[in-house]
């Protein structure tokens, strides 16, 4: 006679109406787990494609100029002859220089560091 533990060992065939729930879970499992690979391969496609077309960096603010330790920006802003600076401002990386012409009339100029070049002149006129 067999002992009752080794026949609870035994696996007994399952029901069919049970057997088909099991298999409809399997599928259920197997299609949910293929929809989870599929859905982190776009996200990682999605992460490589900005990474590769990123827009390239912006210029550095003056802060951020490379310079040597314990050496100032130097650097040349050229104005017109016979120029007379009346007064300057520093916004960032940006310069405007409010000049008297030779002629007697006013011109602000406006200076980028980061770029060493003179970006904008206006004309003040009076009315």
């Amino acid at each position: 006679m067999a002992s009752p533990i080794a026949e609870d060992d035994q696996e007994k065939p399952l029901d069919p109406e049970v057997e088909k729930v099991r298999r409809k879970l399997v599928r259920f499992v197997g299609i949910n787990l293929g929809l989870l690979f599929l859905a982190l391969m776009v996200v990682i496609g999605a992460l490589v494609y900005k990474a590769r077309n990123a827009p390239p960096a912006t210029p550095p603010l003056a802060g951020d100029i490379q310079t040597p330790a314990g050496e100032p920006i130097s650097g040349d802003i050229v104005l017109p002859v016979g120029a007379k600076v009346i007064s300057q401002s520093l916004s960032g990386n940006r310069v405007s220089i409010d000049a008297e012409l030779a002629d007697g009339s006013r011109t602000i100029f406006v200076y980028d560091i980061t770029e060493r070049r003179v970006i904008g002149r206006f004309a003040i006129r009076n009315k």
